[in-house]
């Protein structure tokens, strides 16, 4: 034993290089490099895959009971990606989280924030998935989401809350809150995400990162169809522009199965970002869809965002709203809440039997019934008037290249703020067990003026297909972050991220405290 320990020690002296190269990260050392630079790291030899994913995962470890980002932990097949990653690949071993909403593994939960689906393990690969192994990311945990995504806060009854790693007592948002918890706390730099009402943009700017939603038909849901009628669209959560540019090259493309087929983007995302934008004509907005007062520190952050604009020699008009109310009250929450049923119907057909409420959340199966009482007319009207929606936002961008609003009207809010109080838990109650879908109806006015205070503008780029990013802007007294949104023309992703590039140097790079 002596002649072996002896024969390493010789070894590694006359070997130096081979301990002098590879770097030893600290956490705190991790948490400066954004995904590309912990990637580049490993192309040069100077850390090795596990040691990234080991520090990723005591980290998770350390803060995962605190912010319940992670639901499902897939260590060991993050460690096993660790032994076979291609050092040439953009991301080559880089930790990296799923949403456990919309893309398949193999053999791995996909809950969906449902009890309903608590036993339900995927059966294959989702095309994306296969693209992101390919990229070199390392998948070694799933993130929480609430129930079918239908919520902008990340509350599901089946795990839990999730919570903002810089205020624990607020949302990060949703519907892909647990993605951006995690990478707020520095679990990893980059994680999945996906946005059919907002679902990139919200999280983002509820936990100071940023975050785009792609074009419709740039990424696919294959061998799936298409999510909520098209508005859901792939997509990540990142603490850099870049990373979230060179995501979108590694992932974009379709199947010859998607209903839309994009062409691809005239050169990388990633070479967009080291482009100027030149000088742009953006129009931007104070007004709620609904005409409600926006919070002042939602308007700060609108003003910041102007001024940096301006100063980048950019012209700035405002313009009236062009969203209007019914816009989702008769079109958006009609589409949506059909879209419910059918994913309560395909719940049914998992579990071999008839939907029950207490197979979902209560709001979910009232949402169901809702979207049950429309008929096949009145979905198709609503759907029509999407393209109508869309075509007067188009018109915008005749004249503006970008449509610049706040992310949300409201700073994030306290965990549990948008739960039903009892007399209304009293009445969703009421309609599920005896399945009254047309006094669900009767309430839609309520139930738009209850959420879409919170989130006024996201869910029309959803409604038009366009792109739409999040962009960390400021930080109120309460520490906690706030984004706003810039809106571009379809396939426009390329102005989006020369913009955001531009504007990223004046953002506060601070880092979640846990």
């Amino acid at each position: 034993m002596q002649g072996f320990t002896t024969f390493i020690s010789t070894f590694l002296n006359q070997h130096s290089w081979f301990t002098n190269n590879i770097t030893m990260l600290r956490f705190d050392e991790y948490r400066q490099y954004d995904a590309l630079g912990l990637a580049a790291l490993v192309q040069k030899g100077e850390v090795t895959p596990d040691a990234l994913l080991e520090i990723a995962i005591e980290r998770a470890e350390q803060v995962n009971p605190q912010i319940n980002a992670i639901v499902h932990k897939l260590y060991d097949l993050g460690k096993a990606a660790a032994q076979k990653v291609d050092k040439q690949a953009p991301f080559a071993g880089v930790p990296f989280l799923v949403k456990d909403l919309g893309l398949d593994i193999k053999d791995t939960p996909q809950c969906i924030g449902s009890r309903g689906y608590k036993n339900k393990i995927s059966q294959f690969d989702s095309l994306v998935v296969e693209k992101i192994r390919k990229a070199g990311l390392l998948i070694f945990g799933k993130t929480n989401t609430p129930e079918f995504g239908i919520t902008p806060y990340t509350e599901p009854e089946l795990f839990g809350p999730c919570r903002n790693p810089w205020n624990l007592n607020h949302s990060p948002g949703g519907s892909s809150g647990g993605s951006a918890a995690a990478v707020a706390a520095g679990i990893t730099p980059i994680a999945t995400a996906n946005d059919g009402g907002g679902s990139i943009r919200i999280p983002a700017s509820c936990c100071g990162l940023f975050g785009i939603k792609p074009t419709r038909g740039r990424t696919t849901w294959a061998p799936n169809g298409e999510m909520w009628s098209g508005a859901a669209v792939e997509g990540c959560v990142s603490r850099t522009v870049r990373d979230s540019a060179a995501y979108l090259d590694a992932i974009l493309g379709g199947s010859y199965s998607d209903p839309y087929l994009l062409e691809k983007p005239a050169r990388p995302y990633l070479a967009e970002t080291e482009a100027s934008p030149g000088k742009l004509r953006i129009a931007y907005s104070r007004e709620h869809t609904f005409g409600h007062p926006v919070s002042p520190d939602c308007l700060t952050a609108l003003d910041k965002a102007v001024d940096l604009l301006r100063q980048e020699g950019h012209t700035l008009e405002e313009i009236p709203l062009p969203y209007r109310v019914e816009d989702l009250t008769k079109a958006f929450i009609v589409v949506v809440s059909a879209e419910t049923a059918a994913d309560l119907q395909h719940l049914g057909e998992f579990l071999g039997r008839k939907v029950r409420p207490s197979d979902t959340e209560a709001n979910t199966f009232a949402f169901h019934l809702l979207g049950k009482s429309w008929t096949a007319a009145e979905y198709a009207y609503a759907k029509r008037k999407w393209q109508e929606i869309g075509s007067r936002l188009a018109a915008v961008h005749e004249e503006y290249d970008l449509f610049l609003t706040p992310t949300l009207a409201r700073p994030p809010l306290a965990i549990g703020a948008l739960k039903n109080p009892p007399g209304e838990a009293f009445l969703v109650n009421i309609i599920n067990r005896l399945r009254l879908g047309g006094l669900a109806k009767t309430s839609i006015d309520q139930l738009a003026n209850k959420i879409y205070d919170y989130m006024p503008w996201t869910a029309f780029a959803n409604i038009s297909g366009q792109p739409s990013m999040s962009i960390p802007m400021h930080r109120n007294a309460e520490n906690l972050p706030i984004g706003v949104m810039l809106t571009a023309r379809i396939c426009a992703e390329d102005v989006l991220f020369r913009v955001a590039a531009q504007m990223e140097k004046s953002w506060d790079k601070g880092f979640a405290q846990l």
